[in-house]
């Protein structure tokens, strides 16, 4: 029979939260009294991690492991999880244990109401305060400005979904920082439930300070993505033309006669087209990630 709910999770190389993980997620989804599913997506795990779900996996049968051809990032991770889950809800949470199971229940909650999407909200950080904490705080306070959809805490990795939202979605590398706005929601149609934030248990964090900027710099391409990829392209592609041959007039003008003005004119001329040529490019990757996908699949256990 079909499950209710569908837990996916995305791993890399976390041999040493696998069990303990799956043990606390199996005791809360028994608890629920729901038909579930947990999905571990192993994206080309280096150590035993692929070892250690195959063996969760054979003996039980409520879960199931698709094994990518590759390490393809958390965003092709997440992608393979929603192509494979078959509920009605669909769970995401990271893989490195410091996403709580028990707070599963509220986000379904939140789901049943008939919210489209619920974003946890970490809101006591158990992490360095100036390296993570505030420059998450930064970020998200753009993206809700961007997109509109007023999310607290973008980056945790506990949300919920009706599988009707994300189902046929490939997200590219990156833009999973984005959710759920990336799916067109708006913003009333997102709730937030307050969930516990654990320090990791096993392994070293995959994120960093450098992530921050790759956000910033994506973040230009997001609200093109959200409303009309192609459009927005082609738009954006004409535009460098009109840039360039603006560009190619001002420096004529400045080779014959040197102005100040004309100088800075030219230097924001130069700006602007390389953001234009930026966006153009993210955007290029988005529609051509949505043609060919964003994973390979090499095997599904359980499948």
């Amino acid at each position: 029979m079909r499950p209710e709910v569908s837990v996916a999770i995305p791993m890399h190389n976390e041999e040493g939260n696998v069990e303990l993980l799956y043990h606390e997620l199996k005791e809360v989804m028994e608890g629920l009294r729901l038909r579930y599913e947990i999905i571990f997506v192993n994206d080309g795990s280096t150590d035993r991690t692929g070892e250690l779900l195959r063996g969760i996996a054979s003996r039980d049968e409520a879960v199931r492991v698709v094994e990518l051809d590759g390490n393809f990032g958390e965003a092709a991770a997440l992608s393979a999880g929603y192509q494979f889950a078959q509920g009605d809800w669909i769970i995401t949470m990271d893989g490195d244990g410091q996403n709580d199971p028990r707070d599963i229940p509220a986000l379904l909650e939140m789901l049943r109401k008939g919210y489209k999407a619920v974003s946890g909200w970490r809101r006591k950080r158990k992490e360095d305060y100036l390296s993570r904490v505030l420059p998450s705080r930064v970020v998200n306070w753009l993206i809700a400005l961007v997109t509109g959809v007023k999310i607290h805490d973008v980056g945790c990795g506990l949300k919920g979904y009706r599988a009707s939202l994300v189902k046929g979605h490939q997200i590219p590398h990156g833009f999973h920082r984005f959710l759920p706005a990336l799916f067109g929601v708006k913003d009333e149609e997102v709730a937030e439930v307050e969930v516990k934030d654990r320090r990791r248990r096993s392994g070293r964090s995959h994120y960093g300070l450098g992530r921050t900027f790759e956000v910033i710099r994506e973040l230009l391409t997001v609200r093109f993505a959200i409303s009309d990829a192609e459009g927005w392209r082609r738009r954006i592609h004409k535009a460098r033309g009109a840039i360039s041959l603006g560009g190619l007039a001002v420096l004529i003008l400045l080779l014959f006669s040197f102005n100040l003005g004309t100088l800075i004119l030219l230097l924001a001329l130069v700006v602007l087209l390389s953001l234009c040529r930026l966006v153009e490019r993210n955007l290029l990757r988005f529609l051509r990630a949505q043609e060919e996908g964003v994973f390979r699949v090499r095997e599904v256990v359980n499948g």
